[in-house]
């Protein structure tokens, strides 16, 4: 992050979530629809009977059909929302036992692995999802219709960016949140998350190499100065709370693509001798330690059977913060991966990307733009990532060739101006985690995708009720998708959640961003022909018409709410 944090949770509209609870291990019978705060959606292939209801739920309970030899049950209907409950136990989309998921390849995802062996096709997604202030993820039925004015169309005639994926950032601060659950309520958390039939269905996975603000303590992977040759590098304090939480997640997803950046080199690579603020050294010695230093961290996960897909050199180099950052010049920025990172990476044959990332301030767009000019520099880079202020450098690198992630979604709670955001709504004690964030969050991803960007990628995907980040003189309490209470034990999802989840659940990889006209929607094309279309509607509840290449559907759509359509032309 690049301001200054702040953290609770105001949250009265945060869902509580429930899940059905898991059974017999090697049951042939898909588990029910369990009652409580459930998004509705397919039921996973793991057996279980139907879930109780969370404590204290208010929802009527939801119920389930059965699958049988390996297929799984069906969902039932949204409860609504409970009130005061505790999670449910964990369950649904994963086997506890029976064969794993298979991976797939390339970008595609694999198919899941079924208890009892076998495999399960993937999940039924409903064609219609709403969601509203008080009401997320409610399970609707859309209406061929004749008549009626078009509220959004989709064209698919209109072909964008290819779309490769949604995904979130690991870090240190929400595994220790998600201690405090249970170990079924932290496997819900990450299913909710990860799980293609009842989550999000991320594709992505950012980590912090070292230390980022949202780390328990400023630490490196190379602490020992002067050490050029990296004798003392070690990844022992990522095996405490970082690389545990990555594979948890990978045992609901196993084919999640891993990325990573640093916040901050080791200090004694930095001119101020600290993990805090600082500039990058312009030094030979250390600018080839560095780059071993990159090296060393993705063998060493690979050593953990992590794959780490590409590689970001520095988070944010623009900026300088009270707390894990680093700051480079142009110049230097470029240099380091022209004559040092690139070719020591293509000596070693070093198993991952060199992405030109993370780039947050407006001088880091410049960087970009100007790094793409670099001949040299540009053999090495697959890739460019960009994050709250770069936007505007979107157009430029289109020119490339080369995929654009948006590396981290605007955390909220800001003390300086920003856009959809009211300055005197910062909280210096608490984040709002409110349905005005969820608002927020749309209209981001929206710009984001509207300018071109091929994946984006949420902030901190759990925090607990404080979302307090390691900033030594003023902690910003960010914002993130599920919170957890860790007085309570509870967890809760943010409205947050959902925006993301109506889009990320129902578009694959691979898609085609299309366009579309009228309304205040995103469309995609899936690589097996279905459309998703996914709509914001600001003022009163209505009988809305969506047109499908042609083929118009209505609706009944809420007030100040979200749809997404899932459906063929």
């Amino acid at each position: 992050m690049n301001r200054s944090l702040d953290a609770s949770i105001g949250l009265g509209l945060a869902l509580l979530i429930a899940a059905c609870s898991s059974s017999t291990p090697n049951s042939p019978t898909g588990g029910q629809a369990g009652s409580g705060n459930v998004p509705a959606g397919t039921a996973g292939a793991a057996p279980g009977a139907s879930g109780a209801p969370a404590s204290g739920a208010s929802g009527a309970p939801a119920t389930g059909s059965a699958g049988s030899n390996n297929s799984a049950g069906s969902a039932g209907a949204d409860p609504g929302p409970g009130t005061g409950g505790s999670p449910g136990a964990a369950g649904g989309p994963t086997s506890d036992a029976g064969a794993s998921s298979s991976a797939g390849s390339g970008s595609q995802a694999g198919s899941a692995g079924a208890a009892g062996g076998g495999s399960v096709p993937p999940p039924t997604l409903p064609e219609l999802v709403t969601s509203a202030n008080g009401a997320f993820w409610k399970v609707g039925t859309l209406t061929p219709s004749t008549a009626g004015t078009v509220d959004v169309s989709a064209d698919d005639s209109s072909a964008k960016q290819r779309w490769d994926g949604f995904g979130g950032t690991f870090n240190e601060a929400g595994w220790d949140a998600l201690a405090v659950l249970s170990e079924s309520d932290r496997k819900l958390a990450l299913t909710y998350l990860f799980d293609a039939a009842n989550g999000a269905n991320f594709a992505y996975g950012r980590l912090p190499i070292g230390a980022s603000d949202y780390a328990l303590k400023r630490y490196t992977l190379a602490e020992t100065a002067n050490d050029y040759t990296m004798t003392s590098f070690s990844i022992e304090q990522d095996k405490k709370l970082l690389i545990p939480y990555i594979k948890a997640a990978l045992a609901i997803k196993p084919n999640v693509h891993l990325w990573a950046s640093p916040w901050t080199p080791p200090a004694w690579m930095k001119d101020n001798n600290s993990t805090d603020n600082g500039n990058m050294k312009d030094d030979a010695q250390v600018l080839s330690a560095f780059a071993l230093y990159l090296e060393k961290f993705v063998l060493a996960y690979k050593g953990e059977g992590l794959t780490i897909e590409a590689i970001h050199p520095q988070n944010e180099p623009g900026y300088i913060n009270p707390y894990p950052s680093c700051k480079w010049t142009e110049a230097l920025y470029i240099k380091f991966i022209r004559d040092y990172l690139g070719p020591l990476f293509a000596k070693d044959n070093v198993p991952a990307q060199i992405w030109c990332g993370t780039m947050s301030n407006q001088t880091d767009g410049t960087i970009a733009t100007n790094l793409a000019k670099d001949s040299k520099a540009m053999s090495y880079v697959k890739g460019f990532g960009l994050q709250w202020n770069t936007r505007g450098s979107i157009a430029a690198l289109k020119g490339t060739n080369q995929p654009i992630m948006q590396t981290e979604h605007k955390c909220g709670n800001y003390d300086f101006a920003t856009d959809y955001w009211t300055q005197s709504s910062y909280d210096p004690n608490k984040p709002q985690n409110d349905f005005a964030y969820g608002v927020e969050s749309w209209k981001n991803i929206k710009d984001w995708i509207g300018s071109g960007v091929n994946s984006y990628s949420a902030w901190n995907m759990v925090l607990d009720t404080l979302g307090t980040n390691l900033n030594a003189t003023k902690p910003w309490h960010q914002n993130a998708l599920l919170v957890v209470d860790r007085s309570a034990k509870k967890l809760t999802a943010t409205p947050a959640y959902y925006v993301f989840r109506h889009l990320s659940q129902f578009v694959a990889p691979q898609a085609t961003v299309i366009g579309t006209s009228g309304g205040d929607a995103l469309a995609f094309k899936n690589p097996d022909g279905k459309l998703v279309v996914v709509m914001y509607n600001s003022g009163a509840a209505k009988m809305a018409t969506v047109s499908l290449g042609g083929t118009k559907f209505q609706f009944d759509m809420p007030a100040n709410g979200w749809a997404t359509v899932y459906h063929a032309k």
